[in-house]
């Protein structure tokens, strides 16, 4: 079976994690939260970064550090990881979806403008399954109606808009280093924020509320969302493979857009003056109806996929009239494809082989 990820552990995650052993520090405090903490923040260009337990708590710090809550209204798109949105439910505050763009798969920032109400506070832009939004329309709507701006990066390291690292645009940013993700801590993520308030209040929120100047002190309803040093420990390998991970990745998709070309589908492609981390290698079949079967061929061959996120106003808990037709479309026709970096031409090629063998 070829699976459609894996971990890249090519470095000295083993020697780092050996470190904490013979250390004791292995909970949330040692050397290497820091390291990892200003080793991202630096690599992406940020000025305030912090390390949480996973990346959908991160959305919710990022959202609770805004204030976001009750009676307010975020902007989100529905074709997402349900994270995206369960966060902002959680908060109190009501998620408002929006379409999609069928040349990008990213919001669609006229539907975005469209929704927007006296109640709106924020929008959050999703870089979906790498490939970033349109920051320069976003940050537009939101300046002109005084919104904040959240990144939801989770699957979006390594990705540029216009020369610079998604998650820096916004009011605050979330990434995800889930043991699928473009490099991981196998659960962990990191919030990363403007202002150094913003920071200030994450900081306090995921560490329990605890006072800076008074022991075992807590003054407000907080959380426990801090990493573990283990995982800040291969953090910092993979930290340091990155870009060596985020070449093999293109390449990978490179020799997808050759192996795949003439067949009825579409690759998701990198568009002008972006970077496409491509955490997932996606395509798009042109008719619906062969998206299911393609899998299951694919299965029997030894080749694990998997669909597209369902749009998120289709699960039970948002259920709504409205209707989305270019996130269902996608939805509908979307597979991702084995992505990982250590995927041979060799393999690439047979995948590619099964695909055409099917559509023959």
């Amino acid at each position: 079976m070829i699976p459609v990820y894996q971990p890249y552990f090519n470095g000295r995650e083993k020697e780092y994690v050996n470190q904490c052993m013979d250390s004791t520090w292995i909970s949330s405090k040692g050397e290497f939260i820091g390291k990892f903490e200003r080793g991202f923040a630096e690599y992406i260009g940020a000025e305030h970064a912090t390390t949480v337990s996973n990346g959908t708590v991160a959305i919710h710090l990022a959202l609770e550090a805004l204030g976001i809550g009750p009676g307010d209204e975020v902007i989100v798109p529905t074709l997402t990881y349900i994270a995206s949105v369960n966060t902002i439910i959680q908060t109190g505050a009501k998620p408002v979806f929006v379409d999609s763009l069928e040349s990008t798969w990213q919001v669609d920032p006229k539907d975005v403008e469209a929704k927007i109400t006296p109640r709106t506070k924020a929008v959050m832009a999703v870089h979906l399954y790498g490939l970033p939004c349109d920051m320069d329309a976003l940050t537009s709507i939101c300046q002109k109606h005084n919104l904040l701006l959240v990144e939801d990066c989770a699957e979006a390291f390594g990705t540029l808009y216009k020369g610079q690292h998604v998650g820096t645009f916004g009011d605050i940013a979330t990434f995800s280093f889930f043991g699928n993700k473009t490099i991981t801590t196998g659960e962990g993520g990191m919030v990363v924020a403007k202002k150094k308030e913003v920071f200030e209040r994450a900081y306090h929120l995921k560490n329990q509320g605890v006072s800076p100047a008074r022991e075992y002190w807590h003054d407000v309803v907080a959380y426990n969302y801090r990493m573990t040093n283990i995982c800040a420990a291969i953090g910092l390998a993979q930290l340091e493979q990155a870009t060596d991970i985020l070449a093999k990745k293109r390449q990978v998709a490179a020799w997808y857009r050759e192996g795949l070309q003439g067949l009825p589908l579409t690759c998701h492609s990198e568009m002008p003056d972006t970077v496409h981390s491509f955490w997932m290698c996606s395509i798009a079949v042109n008719d619906p109806a062969q998206r299911n079967p393609l899998r299951e061929h694919l299965k029997q061959v030894g080749i694990e996929t998997r669909p597209l996120f369902f749009p998120s106003h289709t699960m039970p808990h948002c259920a709504t009239q409205e209707t989305f037709p270019v996130a269902e479309s996608l939805a509908s026709r979307g597979i991702n494809l084995p992505s990982y970096p250590a995927l041979s031409e060799i393999q690439v090629a047979s995948i590619c082989a099964a695909i055409k063998t099917y559509f023959a």
